[in-house]
């Protein structure tokens, strides 16, 4: 098991940026694929955003496409998430997780339950 804690999250305007941390301990983290889910109030978790064991894969949500980048630090066992020209229907609780096995795809994985372990969640608000 891998424990995940997301920081980095805060009230910020329209147009602006945030970046996220998400720090791992645990078992091996360079060997799993990385994930960012948000789910906003009286909606379900979502997936954001998606990134391969050895970081030379992403895949994006269609929401958010050409505004965040996710990024990983094997070394600091770190995965981030750049969020720039946040819009309000960005708000939401932002997740960070971890594949639930060591499958090193080539592709990331998008789907809730391929994620096994799960951090607390940092909240993100973006004022209009």
């Amino acid at each position: 098991q891998v424990q995940l804690v997301e920081s980095g999250g805060g009230l910020v305007q329209a147009g602006g940026s945030l970046r996220l941390s998400c720090a791992a301990s645990g078992r091996a983290f360079s060997s799993y694929g990385m994930g960012w889910f948000r789910q906003a109030p009286g909606k379900e978790r979502e997936f954001v955003a998606a990134i391969t064991w050895s970081g030379a894969n992403t895949r994006y949500a269609d929401s958010v496409k050409g505004r965040f980048t996710i990024s990983r630090d094997n070394a600091k066992n770190t995965v981030y998430l750049q969020m720039n020209s946040l819009k309000p229907e960005d708000t939401a609780l932002y997740y960070c997780a971890a594949e639930r096995f060591s499958l090193r795809r080539s592709i990331p994985a998008a789907a809730l339950l391929d994620f096994g372990s799960w951090g607390p969640g940092t909240q993100v608000t973006v004022s209009s």
